[in-house]
């Protein structure tokens, strides 16, 4: 978007007192990013959801550092003007704190994001502290978290009885302890969510986490169904069918060069005149006929 000005911290928490709304979304190339940016988004989350909409995999534990540089880099390249959140890929911030910055120094240095996301709660308080205290912004995010999902028992709605309520209130509180300045409440029932956005004084970013949120997150592939066999989730609004579109547009292509039908002579350069008669005395060949 043109002549826009990019958030930052201190503006996006000024924006949770005044009741504005965050928009952020996911995007993991220069394309993306550059549409999503022109469109108008707050926040940019180059997520390790890469790994299930862009890389093939079932889950996002397979995806990398070296994949996070490299997608967050191209993002950067696309998206001059947004504020851009990296995430912190599966066991990359569970060994020690110099480790934790080693990766963290990368993401930011070469991968030149604003900042990075995290995943967990009381448990990774300290390394949030650590990670803030280096001068790295960070968002927390709980709830329904990827990373630990053969963990947790699959993808499943958090904050359900009154003790995940709870877990999820000191996990928020912690990381707003630590110096994060958002967090982000993936699956977690509306009621709790709510809760947790009216305690905080940092914004909290939903992604079906209800209407009490201080924003909304989605994945690029989803507000788009940018997928060739896109499955329905409740906690999704699709906004296009560019899946549907791309297909369709292939499929014609293919039929036309089966047809002939593409190239047309509009498509086509041509020689100066004589080449061809030149062609024939060198080759022998033939006269070249041009198509009609």
């Amino acid at each position: 978007m043109a002549g826009k000005q990019p958030v930052n911290i201190v503006k996006m928490k000024k924006m949770k007192q005044e009741g504005t709304p965050l928009a952020m979304i996911t995007a993991y190339d220069y394309p993306s990013a550059q549409l999503a940016e022109e469109a108008g988004a707050d926040i940019l989350l180059v997520g390790d959801s890469l790994g299930n909409v862009v890389l093939g995999y079932d889950s996002t534990i397979p995806v990398t550092l070296e994949d996070m540089v490299y997608h967050t880099r191209s993002v950067a390249r696309g998206a001059q003007q947004t504020f851009i959140v990296a995430d912190l890929p599966f066991m990359t911030y569970h060994g020690s704190i110099d480790e934790t910055l080693r990766n963290v120094r990368r993401l930011m240095q070469e991968g030149h994001a604003h900042g990075v996301k995290i995943e967990g709660g009381t448990e990774i308080e300290a390394t949030v502290r650590a990670i803030v205290q280096a001068g790295v912004p960070v968002i927390g995010h709980i709830g329904l978290t990827p990373q630990s999902v053969n963990q947790i028992g699959g993808y499943r709605v958090q904050g359900k009885d009154a003790a995940d309520a709870r877990r999820l209130m000191e996990d928020a509180k912690a990381l707003e302890r630590a110096g994060a300045f958002g967090v982000v409440l993936e699956l977690v029932t509306e009621e709790v969510a709510t809760a947790i956005s009216r305690e905080l004084s940092i914004p909290t970013i939903g992604i079906g986490a209800g209407r009490g949120c201080d924003g909304q997150v989605l994945v690029f592939h989803d507000v788009l169904k940018y997928s060739a066999n896109y499955r329905d989730k409740r906690f999704v609004k699709t906004y296009a069918d560019i899946g549907a579109d791309i297909r369709r547009g292939i499929s014609e292509y293919v039929a036309d060069v089966k047809s002939r039908a593409f190239p047309a002579e509009e498509h086509a350069f041509r020689a100066d005149q004589g080449v061809t008669d030149t062609l024939d005395t060198l080759y022998g060949k033939g006269k070249v006929e041009v198509r009609s």
